[in-house]
């Protein structure tokens, strides 16, 4: 059975986004990138809410040109290539390649997909992953906490997760961001 694994950049004080809802803070350094860019080539395919999907469609027009980095080029690539599940109630369409809209989150449906899928899948955004994580659906976390405090925000985990945790990894990055890889217990 494939794995359905949360990913997310976090402060470390344990937010995605600040009060204002921004995380240009969180963006990653190339040698972050180029790890991040690693890890996802084992998804096949991405499962993201709205707010995520609309972030995410960058990649889809990105211009992967020799004049970009080859961190950046190879993960808009990784991207494109990926089917993509876009959770949402009001998306009239989407604007990239194998995408397809869900109405709503439908835990045995996802089940289903990591039943019969070649390659593990992805879930992006705290809202989502929340969800799929009080269904019992997430097998792996994986943290990179960054190296500041935003006082407050959108969560990285949802408010009643409690799980035991297996750390499966630890990695520390020159600028001060280290990835944490957990597996979810029972």
């Amino acid at each position: 059975m494939a794995k359905l694994v949360y990913s997310a950049i976090t402060s470390l004080d344990g937010y995605t986004a600040d009060e204002d809802g921004n995380f240009d803070w969180g963006a990653p350094d190339p040698e972050v990138f180029a790890f991040i860019n690693d890890l996802e080539r084992r998804f096949g395919t991405y499962l993201y809410g709205r707010r995520m999907y609309e972030t995410m469609v960058y990649w889809e027009t990105f211009d992967a040109g020799e004049d970009q980095p080859p961190y950046l080029r190879d993960f808009s690539a990784l991207w494109r290539a990926a089917a993509k599940v876009v959770y949402s109630r009001t998306l009239e369409a989407v604007s990239s390649a194998r995408t397809r809209i869900e109405r709503a989150f439908d835990a045995e449906a996802v089940l289903r997909m990591k039943e019969t899928a070649a390659q593990d899948l992805s879930v992006g955004g705290p809202d989502l992953a929340g969800q799929a994580m009080e269904a019992g659906l997430v097998d792996e976390l994986h943290l990179f906490l960054t190296p500041l405090t935003v006082g407050g925000g959108k969560s990285t985990l949802p408010a009643r997760f409690r799980s035991s945790l297996e750390l499966l990894r630890v990695d520390r990055f020159e600028g001060g961001v280290v990835h944490l890889q957990y597996r979810i217990g029972e």
